[in-house]
């Protein structure tokens, strides 16, 4: 699997750091875990195949992470590069997106989803196991954040296993789920004293990665707090593990 941070960043904007998305790439196919506003030219930036996307993840319903779907669908309708596709785009979320899917496109009579090949719409709830991609299955788990929010696991054919908390407060039960993953790529939205529950600081998110023990623990969703602070080394004050501090356009392959 190869993993490309898109937005590392939040709803705030930042000169470094778009807001969230994170692409996927498998032996099968191609995917986007959530899509914020900047996701689309972001892929464009990053030369990505944004034309041959299978399949896109959306974990809650803040525009810093939904907030891409409905320009990327009327950018796909017009694009001359997807004219002659015929493979489907799957798109996973929530219970209550499709609603919100619709009500945007009524609104102007957009015709998001009129497009040259099938778009196929699921909604999910916590423990739904599921085919993202050919040959890479998901299950997904409630997070403290809002009511809908979700966390997905991802395994591949070879065993490989990425877990997406999205956004998220402490959960014990979410380290659980995330245990022995190959890459957990994890908010951590403060660097200490967070102004709410509904998210991690660095303490929070250092817990989750002493219970969960992942091989490369991916630390994103970053608020302008951490500026100018070294996130994995102030990470190795609690946990001895590899932490990585996600920026715009890191790579990881594994």
């Amino acid at each position: 699997m190869k993993l490309i941070v898109l937005g590392s960043g939040t709803s705030i904007p930042h000169p470094l750091r778009a807001a969230s998305a994170y692409w996927l790439e498998t032996g099968s196919g191609r995917a986007l875990l959530d899509i914020s506003a900047d996701a689309p030219h972001r892929l464009a930036a990053e030369r990505l195949e944004w034309m041959k996307l299978d399949a896109i993840w959306i974990s809650h319903f803040h525009l810093d992470h939904f907030g891409g779907l409905a320009p990327l669908l009327f950018g796909l309708r017009n694009a001359p590069q997807v004219q002659q596709r015929r493979q489907p785009l799957k798109i996973y979320g929530p219970v209550g997106f499709v609603e919100i899917l619709r009500a945007i496109d009524d609104s102007n009579n957009y015709r998001l989803l009129q497009q040259p090949f099938p778009v196929e719409l699921r909604e999910v709830t916590a423990g739904d196991e599921f085919e993202f991609l050919p040959d890479l299955t998901a299950v997904t788990f409630s997070t403290p954040h809002t009511k809908e929010s979700l966390a997905i696991r991802l395994k591949d054919k070879g065993g490989s296993v990425l877990v997406y908390t999205s956004d998220t407060g402490y959960s014990e039960a979410l380290a659980e789920f995330a245990r022995d993953a190959d890459v957990l790529l994890c908010e951590c939205s403060f660097p200490k004293n967070k102004p709410v529950t509904s998210h991690l600081e660095l303490a929070d998110a250092m817990r989750i990665a002493q219970q969960s023990r992942p091989k490369t623990l991916v630390l994103s969703h970053l608020y302008f707090e951490w500026d100018g602070i070294d996130l994995a080394k102030e990470a190795q004050r609690f946990w001895p593990g590899k932490t990585i501090e996600a920026v715009d356009g890191l790579t990881l392959d594994f």
